[in-house]
């Protein structure tokens, strides 16, 4: 990696903010349960796909937009996608081993803690009462994956993006 600049940089941070574009888009109310995690979808591809450029950093600053664009607790959203992506860069060696099936299991277990995380910081703040329904993005946004990755596996190539 040494010597390669860096090229089309503005491709994570477009798609990154088409994922807080989709997650604040209007759905009909029984899928609003349901809701898939696209801000961490996305953000997960990219710290799959070039962990050199998108990280820990990243990830505190989408959170902290994504609680000003939410209105939630200053912090939250960034506290839950850094620990995705922190999670995420632990496994990131076997989880690119995985076959897509094996990645959308393990991605459904990490946005499932991750879901736990902040039904324990909402019950904390009183803001919801606690119900499992909650995890239902988790398995999703893990069912959505292989299409998320694919797509932006054929942007990241198509533009070379590094």
């Amino acid at each position: 990696m040494v010597g390669v600049q860096p090229r089309n940089g503005w491709v994570i941070w477009l798609s990154l903010a088409l994922g807080l574009l989709l997650s604040v888009s209007p759905l009909p109310e029984f899928m609003q349960i349901g809701r898939p995690l696209w801000v961490a979808l996305i953000l997960t591809y990219w710290v799959l796909a070039l962990p050199h450029r998108v990280g820990m950093t990243t990830a505190w600053i989408l959170g902290l937009a994504q609680d000003v664009l939410f209105g939630t607790l200053l912090g939250q959203n960034a506290l839950i996608l850094t620990l995705i992506t922190f999670l995420v860069l632990s496994l990131h060696q076997r989880l690119r081993m995985f076959p897509m099936w094996q990645q959308s299991m393990v991605l459904m277990v990490v946005f499932g803690l991750a879901q736990l995380v902040q039904l324990w910081l909402n019950a904390l703040t009183g803001s919801r009462p606690p119900t499992l329904a909650f995890v239902l993005p988790a398995l999703v946004s893990a069912l959505l994956w292989p299409w998320i990755c694919t797509f932006l596996r054929a942007l990241h190539r198509r533009l070379n993006v590094n």
